[in-house]
């Protein structure tokens, strides 16, 4: 898999800061924003966020540009950054979601809507039962484009990353439950 990291969105990426109150994990970042509640793949429960600081105007590339995540082993929630260039509901980013770096499908996060005027755009998920020492994937999907180019590489230990995937990495998991079931607007 080639992995390349974008110097200047990777400038901008905001570290995630590990803090440890009360016996739980929390990593500081982007705002999180609800929309519809966070939807787990069959036999497991993850989500992720990914992005680059959303206020600065300067990402480019559509993707994953930040990532953040609260909660203890076993049980986080991950707040994910997007920037998808919707148009509407005949192009829109239809999910993220976390994949072990094998490419076995951990959480799903189903958008059930365009964001058409708010780019980038900020939807948490979860939880996803992982340790904070595993490395995952976060990647964002569109339903007339297939995957975006950049994702983000990362643990909860550490920092997350810039990454764009090989096109055939994981492919499969495409097709994999949960599905969208339509576009609210």
């Amino acid at each position: 898999m080639e992995r390349t990291l974008h110097a200047h969105l990777a400038s901008l990426t905001l570290p995630l800061v590990l803090s440890v109150a009360l016996g739980a994990s929390t990593f500081c970042g982007a705002t999180e924003k609800s929309d519809n509640p966070a939807t787990p793949a069959a036999g497991s429960g993850s989500e992720s966020e990914s992005g680059s600081d959303s206020d600065s105007g300067e990402a480019s590339t559509l993707g994953v540009i930040r990532v953040t995540a609260t909660g203890e082993d076993g049980r986080y929630n991950f707040s994910v950054t997007l920037l998808s260039g919707d148009t509407g509901c005949e192009h829109y980013a239809d999910w993220w979601e976390v994949l072990t770096p094998e490419g076995q499908l951990l959480y799903r996060r189903i958008l059930a809507h365009s964001h058409v005027d708010e780019q980038p755009f900020t939807r948490s998920g979860g939880p996803v039962a992982i340790s904070a020492a595993r490395s995952v994937i976060v990647r964002a999907h569109t339903n007339d484009g297939g995957y975006l180019p950049q994702a983000m590489r990362g643990s909860l230990e550490g920092d997350f990353t810039v990454e764009t995937l090989d096109g055939d990495f994981a492919r499969s998991v495409e097709r994999q439950s949960p599905q969208p079931d339509g576009c609210a607007f």
